[in-house]
């Protein structure tokens, strides 16, 4: 019964979904599948995807979650310069750990950006009664506390990941299963199984990058 409702929730998620929703969802797995690989596609699929988002979102006047995603866009921007940015040996910055500094550094930004996303949106919509509603407690959380928490967990994902950093996949990982029990819960199940995907993906990431940081390591010792 349960796996019944399960599967008419799923495909009822996927009759809901436009065709532009479905580019913008295919564009966004092989970003984080080149992410994975640790090849410079990851930011060109990452944009495509990004700015269909924000096509998306801004009839529905979401502005909220369009400026997000616009700076997802800026991030990737960033991103793609950074991979293809040269040192002074002329070699591209090298995929390695962070320094306990900036691991700290992490740490206290996820929680800059929460109060940062958090104000944001109270600030602007706390007049839109209808918006303001959807973010009502929903079993023991506040949506809007929740909502803003795993988007500044992505934030500083992206940044760790422009500078090619291991922890990136971290903060990728503990997004997507916070992600993915919060958007099925809200009756998203399409986008649970997304992220559920991206989480795949990530774990699979972070051996990857491991992989490839200690064959690197062991090539120059």
């Amino acid at each position: 019964m349960l796996l019944n409702s399960f599967l008419d929730l799923f495909w009822q998620n996927v009759l809901e979904t436009t065709w532009l929703e479905v580019i913008a969802v295919i564009f966004g797995l092989l970003s984080v599948w080149y992410a994975k690989k640790a090849n410079i596609l990851v930011y060109p699929t990452g944009i495509i995807s990004v700015l269909i988002y924000v096509y998306i979102l801004i009839e529905p006047q979401l502005y909220a979650d369009v400026g997000i995603n616009f700076f997802y866009f800026l991030m990737s921007v960033y991103g793609w310069y950074m991979w293809t940015r040269k040192g002074p040996g002329k070699k591209i910055i090298p995929i390695r750990w962070n320094t306990k500094t900036q691991q700290i550094m992490g740490v206290v930004a996820v929680f800059v950006f929460f109060f940062a996303i958090w104000g944001l949106i109270y600030y602007f919509k706390q007049d839109d009664a209808a918006y303001m509603a959807e973010y009502v407690y929903f079993e023991g959380l506040k949506l809007l506390y929740v909502d803003s928490f795993t988007t500044a967990i992505f934030l500083v994902g992206m940044l760790f990941m422009a500078l090619k950093r291991i922890e990136n996949w971290i903060y990728w990982i503990i997004g997507d299963v916070i992600s993915v029990p919060l958007y099925f819960n809200k009756g998203y199940v399409f986008t649970s199984f997304q992220y559920f995907v991206f989480l795949g993906i990530a774990i699979a990431g972070l051996l990857a990058w491991i992989k490839i940081y200690e064959k690197e390591n062991q090539r120059f010792s």
